[in-house]
């Protein structure tokens, strides 16, 4: 079983910056489509951003406007969501999803096979 595993969370000022680490056990990560999303109080679980195999492509919500930035290191087994000029309307659990032979549903839930067990950001005003 695939466990992919966030870290990185926590509080911080509107403004400021927190950089969210997904790990996973996979053996072939380097096949995975990694995949952020995120979902505040009573909202549904939104597409944040996806990072294909190799790096070979990103995916960002429209809301992340230029702000956030994707990254892999495959030696880690990980993939790294940097957030700048994060702002209070960013407050969420951040989950990292993973498919392992990639996905066309890169913004979607069903698009993703594994999922982390999420960490909280909050933007404080």
């Amino acid at each position: 079983q695939v466990q992919l595993v966030e870290s990185g969370g926590g509080l911080v000022q509107a403004g400021g910056s927190l950089r969210l680490s997904c790990t996973a056990s996979a053996r072939t990560f380097s096949t995975y489509t990694v995949g952020w999303f995120r979902q505040a109080p009573g909202k549904e679980r939104e597409f944040v951003a996806a990072i294909t195999r190799s790096a070979g492509s990103t995916y960002y919500g429209d809301f992340v406007k230029g702000r956030f930035t994707l990254s892999r290191d495959n030696t880690k087994n990980t993939v790294y969501l940097q957030m700048n000029s994060l702002k209070p309307e960013d407050t969420a659990v951040y989950y990292c999803a993973g498919a392992p032979t990639g996905t066309r549903l890169v913004s979607s839930t069903r698009g993703y096979d594994y999922w982390g067990q999420g960490t909280q950001v909050t933007v404080s005003s």
